[in-house]
């Protein structure tokens, strides 16, 4: 049995990264000083302009590859910032380029509620906008001043989708987030092209609850907790949807499914949170793609993009997200999660250029763009000592070896809390990792874990 279960654990981690050296990306920062960005964005009008978003109601416009920055938009007179608060979201109409049209996501001053609102670029200049608002859409946010979501983003159908947290909280005291007739902990979806009687916007008839079904008519899927951020993949079009967790599971979500139940607060995850136990039925509800746990101190995801850059920066169609509370940037390639970066920063969004560039924001003040080359110009290739490790049951302290081009960075990180790196978990060209496994009394089973180093996952074994 022992002898099937170390098999079993063998083969798996094997699994999880190819056993080749990979190429290690590197973040070039293309502006630093900011104040607590929180979004970045091309318009995709062919401009090669980045329009970073800061918290307290700014937004901001840079060329890329040039120098100088301009204020684009001041509002911080309508703003409420602070916490999970402010300026959160920013997105550019599909016919920007000729009709100047851009929309923003904030939550307002007096009362926290959310706002939907449109403004135009100026005529004269295109580097600022005319501060003239058309408010789009309110929603009350009553009681709580978290979990204010963020998200919105123009789909391939030319739709405005809308990321709305769940109120606020823990735990969702309201279930707002499994009620149809209220629009916090949902994905909406709005036609901003047209009118529907005498709202603002119009509703697609293609979503799931307009007209006599039950339901708010902007709804597209429900019971999501806090969608900070998404993101479609400008290949194949699916949107990759991550879901901020409560104390257990982070989320991804793809594909959205029109009318789809997500779980939350029956599920956090793919976890039951015991909310409503009586709920947890799981073909009632959409589970995600992959999530994560909380160890190591992870606790917030920070949803990114699927590469389909140019520059080589990642291997084409991985799906790039990171963690607000490590700093940690991680890949999905379709199978499994690997780590890309330790960046120490507190992730507060990845954002994507005209070309498909993705950068990386850091609530400190930086925007940086993930590239694939070193300093030098030179390709940056990480390999570890491959494992699987041994260890005896009493504990100890080993050695991986670690194999990098002059230069690159690497960086490392634990999948259990029994084994942690005494002497850091970061280097710089080719070097060594001290690990150290803890002393372990009971069960005569041997324990598994992993670790993440240099891009490699490495099977650390304790008998």
């Amino acid at each position: 049995m022992l002898h099937r279960l170390l098999v079993t654990f063998v083969i798996a981690a094997g699994l999880l990264h190819p056993m080749a050296a990979i190429a290690q990306i590197q973040l070039v920062p293309v502006a630093t000083g900011l104040n607590s960005p929180v979004f970045a964005t091309g318009a995709r009008d062919g401009t090669r302009r980045l329009f970073i978003v800061e918290q307290a109601g700014v937004i901001r416009v840079m060329p890329l590859g040039g120098d100088g920055m301009a204020t684009f938009l001041d509002i911080r007179s309508r703003v409420l910032s602070g916490g999970e608060r402010g300026l959160l979201g920013l997105a550019f109409h599909p016919s920007y380029a000729s009709n100047r049209r851009f929309f923003v996501y904030y939550t307002r001053t007096g009362d926290g509620a959310i706002v939907i609102a449109e403004y135009q670029a100026s005529s004269g200049n295109r580097d600022a906008a005319d501060p003239t608002e058309r408010v789009v859409l309110t929603i009350p946010h009553p009681g709580f001043a978290n979990h204010n979501g963020g998200m919105l983003t123009f789909g391939p159908d030319g739709y405005l989708y809308i990321g709305v947290g769940d109120g606020g909280s823990g735990n969702d005291p309201p279930n707002n987030a499994q009620n149809k007739a209220v629009l916090l902990g949902k994905l909406l979806r709005i036609d901003v092209n047209n009118q529907s009687g005498t709202l603002p916007y119009g509703i697609p008839l293609s979503n799931p609850f307009f007209g006599a079904i039950d339901g708010r008519d902007e709804i597209l899927a429900y019971g999501l907790r806090n969608p900070w951020r998404f993101a479609f993949d400008r290949a194949t079009n699916q949107l990759w949807l991550a879901d901020v967790g409560q104390v257990e599971r982070e989320e991804v979500n793809a594909p959205i499914v029109n009318g789809g139940n997500y779980g939350w607060r029956v599920y956090e995850g793919n976890q039951c949170t015991n909310n409503d136990r009586a709920l947890c039925t799981p073909s009632n509800y959409i589970f995600p793609i992959f999530d994560y746990g909380h160890s190591g101190g992870r606790c917030s995801i920070t949803g990114g993009y699927v590469y389909r850059g140019t520059l080589g920066a990642l291997a084409t169609g991985t799906y790039v997200y990171g963690d607000f509370c490590t700093g940690e940037m991680f890949a999905w390639n379709g199978s499994t999660q690997r780590l890309l970066l330790d960046t120490g920063a507190n992730i507060s969004s990845f954002g994507e250029d005209d070309a498909g560039e993705i950068y990386v924001v850091t609530l400190g003040g930086t925007v940086s763009r993930i590239a694939g080359t070193a300093p030098s110009g030179g390709g940056c290739t990480l390999d570890a000592s491959p494992g699987p490790v041994l260890v005896a049951r009493t504990g100890a302290t080993t050695t991986i070896a670690v194999t990098a081009t002059t230069g690159c960075n690497w960086s490392a990180a634990s999948g259990a809390d029994w084994i942690t790196f005494p002497n850091g978990t970061s280097g710089t060209g080719s070097g060594s990792l001290d690990i150290a496994v803890a002393p372990r009394t009971g069960w005569a089973v041997p324990r598994f874990g992993l670790i993440f180093v240099a891009g490699r996952t490495i099977l650390i074994i304790q008998g």
